[in-house]
């Protein structure tokens, strides 16, 4: 079915009364010439979140589209339904806890996408902003396009996948920063769709900008658009040990299927897997379980790389139980002398 002259935001929201708001203002302040729908996927919040979409929802019932989930989704699933109901011809998305900084985001991006017909994503830079202070800082340079403040820049997707696959620093591209093509991503979505809703991974944007990048050219605006929002407690920031491992390891195996299913090879590609057995071995050495420990070595097997210097040691000193409690101990030590220098 074609799409209608129209863009689509997707707002995935789960436990944000604080700031799903602010978000949501950020996206009605939009001055575009084409007009847009949000699609809220409010995922069976456990405070007020519910509460306050259903008062925009109610305010802009020409705009809004709520979807109340009961039970809980999970990201990937509410992500992808969300999707799937798009009426757009073009998608963007925008957090439940960032706020887009630029009224006129939108706006460019389409008309961007409008006059490159071989461009299947457009994305720009970002501002960090900490969730306790608020304050705002740049992220890390971005490692493959370095154009000056203003300037767009275009690259051959095929150039990124690997980037995208092995991004840590930073996202290669901030989907809450970015507007895409429906079709194109639902086409990736028909033909993959066992990685788009494998609830294993725990995640939606590497499946996502990966196929958009091999579906063709990639732009990249050197403008601020969004307040991204980092620390607090998010899927990929949360201190506990345990729950890091998950992340780290369901997030690789993406990785590693989807290199694995289109071909993508490379030097920094194996790097990346030696380094991700490495985080692995040293989440299962900080919270002191073997369980893990073993997992991680089997994933070590199954993705096929050697361990790095760094993770045979770890993988040494974990292999006695009288070293590795004598090690956590040494860094007990070492991690309280150093906070107490910092007092």
């Amino acid at each position: 079915m074609e799409k209608k002259e129209l863009i689509s935001v997707i707002v995935c929201t789960y436990n944000q009364e604080d700031t799903i708001a602010r978000t949501l203002d950020s996206i009605l302040r939009q001055e575009c010439h084409v007009p847009i729908e949000i699609l809220i996927g409010e995922d069976c919040s456990s405070d007020h979140t519910l509460d306050v979409c259903q008062q925009y929802a109610k305010k802009h019932p020409d705009v809004i589209r709520l979807f109340a989930n009961n039970p809980n989704k999970g990201i990937v699933n509410n992500y992808f339904d969300c999707l799937l109901a798009a009426q757009g011809k073009y998608i963007a998305d925008c957090a439940g806890d960032d706020e887009w900084s630029d009224p006129l985001k939108l706006e460019k991006e389409f008309c961007f996408l409008e006059a490159h017909p071989n461009v299947t994503i457009v994305h720009t830079n970002y501002l960090h902003r900490d969730a306790t202070t608020g304050v705002l800082s740049s992220p890390h340079p971005h490692p493959c396009f370095r154009p000056a403040e203003g300037e767009t820049v275009i690259v051959d997707g095929q150039t990124l996948l690997i980037p995208i696959l092995t991004q840590l620093a930073r996202p290669i591209i901030h989907l809450c920063t970015a507007l895409y093509r429906t079709d194109v991503i639902l086409k990736a979505y028909q033909d993959y769709t066992h990685f788009m809703r494998n609830k294993d991974y725990g995640c939606e944007d590497v499946q996502v900008c990966l196929m958009l990048a091999m579906a063709g050219k990639v732009a990249y605006l050197n403008e601020n658009t969004l307040y991204y929002t980092t620390g607090g407690n998010t899927i990929s920031s949360d201190q506990d040990e345990s729950k890091q491992f998950r992340f780290v390891k369901n997030v690789t195996q993406l990785g590693y299927d989807l290199s694995q299913t289109f071909g993508i090879q490379g030097i920094e590609l194996q790097k990346y897997f030696e380094y991700r057995i490495y985080a692995l071995l040293m989440h299962a050495f900080r919270v002191n379980n073997n369980e893990l420990r073993q997992e991680a070595l089997h994933c070590q097997k199954d993705w096929k790389v050697r361990l790095n210097t760094k993770a045979q040691f770890i993988k040494t000193l974990t292999a006695s139980s009288f070293l590795w409690a004598c090690a956590l101990h040494l860094r007990k030590m070492f991690v309280s002398k150093k906070h107490t220098r910092h007092e």
